[in-house]
């Protein structure tokens, strides 16, 4: 029985490395190759992380399986207790305590370029490209007008779109956000950006999107019986189509009625 569980170790250490050696070429890890810089070295922080872990389980199951192959099943053979190795336990105690404070200390620079406000490009930080309001269960989205700022109180001319956040691609860009109701979290997965909306905060959220490109708006937190349906896209746009598309909006919406009862 003790070979069976042997070879069950072993057969687990070979299918880690063949997971861990095809997993990201298929994709089952993230939705895609990162489409921010932010975002490719949050993947590349993971699979560090990941690898580390990786050869840590593998080399356990495969001493595993040779102890039981060696020791297991041996006809007249008793177990010796032994009080242990006072060397062995302080190698296990230091070698682990030092690989997690590398880790540590290697992800603050990433930590710290995705949350610390002093580390956001500032003139994003001083021109927002929209506020989202997080409700059940859509995403509120209000642009200024062309030529002008976004104010923290809607102003009579800004501009609204529901599920539908359009910014300018291939470089920095800020949106507030914010909740109207219970706990929500902004999630753009290609992006590797997540935040949560968290009632009465107003939180500035940073992202950059290497191309033009239509990407997935999702909540990730759980936030009610219609979660599953609160999606919406960010579409990114070269400048001028950008530009281009806050002219379109303006004029599809200069009527005060619509404004009146979007921002209810």
């Amino acid at each position: 029985m003790n070979r069976l569980w042997c070879l069950f170790f072993s057969v687990a250490a070979i299918l880690a490395v063949v997971f861990f050696y095809i997993g990201p070429s298929m994709g089952w890890w993230f939705p895609g190759v990162a489409a921010s810089p932010l975002g490719q070295q949050i993947d590349d922080l993971f699979y560090l992380i990941l690898a580390i872990t990786g050869v840590t389980f593998i080399g356990v199951h495969l001493v595993l399986g040779y102890i039981l192959w060696k020791f297991g099943e041996v006809p007249g053979k008793k177990s010796l207790y032994q009080h242990g190795s006072h060397t062995l336990e302080v190698v296990w105690s230091i070698v682990p305590a030092g690989i997690l404070l590398f880790i540590a200390l290697y992800q603050m620079d990433v930590w710290a370029a995705y949350r610390m406000k002093s580390r956001f490009d500032q003139d994003a930080m001083a021109n927002p490209v929209a506020e989202v309001t997080a409700r059940q269960f859509e995403w509120r989205i209000r642009y200024p007008a062309p030529g002008k700022v976004l104010q923290d109180t809607p102003q009579a001319d800004d501009l609204y779109t529901v599920n539908d956040l359009h910014t300018p691609a291939g470089k920095p860009v800020v949106i507030k956000l914010r909740s109207e109701d219970v706990l929500h979290s902004f999630f753009l997965p290609h992006l590797r950006v997540k935040q949560d909306a968290v009632p009465g905060l107003v939180i500035p959220v940073w992202f950059h999107a290497n191309e033009p490109k239509v990407y997935d708006l999702v909540c990730a937190e759980l936030c009610g019986w219609g979660h599953y349906k609160m999606r919406g896209q960010l579409t990114a746009q070269s400048q001028v189509d950008f530009d281009a598309y806050m002219q379109k909006l303006q004029q599809s919406q200069n009527d005060d009625g619509y404004r009146e009862a979007a921002a209810e």
